[in-house]
C-alpha cells in the first residue's frame, strides 16, 4: 500500500496575560504537540509589537513551533496591548523575566530557554543576562545587535558610505560645480573627527563624591555580558544594513569587546543581501532555518 506522508501538525497558538510588576503584558504562545525542552522568547524592541515588521516574529514563531519548540512573543510594557508605561531597551529586564515565567507557565517542558532579539532587543536581551545571570537562558540569538553612539554611528557612515560617495564622480562634479551645501561639508567633517577620535572619545565620567559617576554605557555592559555569558551565541549579521555594520566596527575597536568574535560558543550567520529587519522571504526563510539548525546543532534541547 502506497505511504502518504501526514501533514505537519499546526502549533497551536493562544493569546495570553502575565503581570510584570503593576502592569498587565499581553503576549503569545505558540506551542507545538509535543515540545522539546527549549523555548525561544522572542523579545520586541520598540516602538514595536509582538507581530514585528512584516509579520517578522510571527511566521518566526511559527517556523520555531512547527520544528518542536514553544515560542512566546509579547509586547513590553507600554507598546501594542500592554500596559504600563513605556521604557527603553535598557530598562526591559523585568518584561523579560516575567515573559520567560509566563511561557514556562504555559509550557512546563520549556525547561530551558533561548531568547532571541532584533536590533536593540538583542542589546536588551544581553543587558537581561548582565543583570541577572538567568540560568535558564540557554542561548542567545541575537540578530543586529544596536550599539549606537555619535562615535560607532560616524564610523560606520564613513567607511560604508562616505567612502563610496568619494569615489564616485558624480559627487566630486557635484561639489566642482558648488552643488554640496556647507552643511553637508561640515556634517561630514564632523564625522570624520568622530570616527578617528574613537570610542575613548565616550568614556565614561567619573565622577565625583558629591556628582556619583552615571551608570556605565550599555555596550560595556553588553560586552560584559556577551563575555561572561556560559550558554550559546547565534550571531545574525545583515549585509545591507548599517546597524550591523555599525555593530561589527565597534566589535573590531572596542577594547571592551576584544576577542568577542573569538567567542567559543559563538556561531556566526551572514546574510550578504539581507536588510536590517530581513525582509525579503530568502533572507527570511535563512534566518529562521539558521535558528533552527543552530539550537539542534549546538544540542540545546
Amino acid at each position: 500500500m502506497k505511504h502518504t506522508p501526514q501533514p505537519t501538525p499546526h502549533p497551536e497558538e493562544r493569546a495570553v496575560r502575565f503581570g510584570c510588576g503593576e502592569a498587565s503584558l499581553v503576549g503569545v504562545v505558540s506551542t507545538p504537540e509535543r515540545a522539546s525542552g527549549t523555548g525561544v522568547v522572542i523579545v520586541v524592541g520598540g516602538p514595536q509589537v509582538r507581530a514585528g515588521s512584516h509579520r517578522q516574529f510571527v511566521l518566526l514563531a511559527r517556523r520555531l513551533a512547527a520544528a518542536g519548540h514553544a515560542v512566546l512573543r509579547f509586547d513590553v510594557r507600554g507598546m501594542g496591548d500592554s500596559t504600563g508605561e513605556p521604557r527603553g531597551f535598557e530598562a526591559l529586564s523585568d518584561d523579560i523575566a516575567a515573559a520567560i515565567d509566563g511561557l514556562q507557565r504555559h509550557c512546563a517542558a520549556a525547561r530551558r530557554i533561548v531568547l532571541w532579539g532584533l536590533c536593540d532587543a538583542a542589546s536588551a536581551a544581553l543587558l537581561y543576562c548582565h543583570e541577572t545571570r538567568d540560568p535558564r537562558v540557554c542561548g542567545l540569538c541575537l540578530a543586529n545587535p544596536w550599539v549606537r553612539s555619535d562615535a560607532s554611528l560616524a564610523v560606520a557612515q564613513v567607511k560604508h558610505y562616505y567612502t563610496q560617495r568619494l569615489m564616485q564622480p558624480a559627487f566630486w562634479a557635484k561639489l566642482a560645480s558648488g552643488k554640496v551645501a556647507f552643511k553637508a561639508q561640515a556634517e561630514f567633517m564632523q564625522k570624520i573627527r568622530l570616527a578617528f577620535a574613537g570610542p575613548s572619545a565616550e568614556a565614561p565620567d567619573p565622577g565625583t563624591l558629591s556628582n556619583p559617576r552615571p551608570a556605565r554605557p550599555y555596550q560595556q555592559r553588553m560586552a560584559e555580558a556577551w563575555a561572561d555569558f556560559d550558554g550559546r551565541v547565534l550571531l545574525l549579521i545583515s549585509g545591507n544594513d548599517l546597524t550591523a555594520k555599525e555593530f561589527l566596527e565597534h566589535v573590531a575597536r572596542d577594547a571592551a569587546w576584544s576577542g568577542a568574535l573569538r567567542h567559543p560558543r559563538l556561531t556566526r550567520c551572514d546574510f550578504d543581501a539581507a536588510d536590517h529587519t530581513f525582509s525579503d522571504s530568502e533572507s527570511r526563510h535563512a534566518v529562521e532555518a539558521s535558528t533552527i539548525d543552530w539550537i539542534m546543532r549546538e544540542a540545546i534541547l
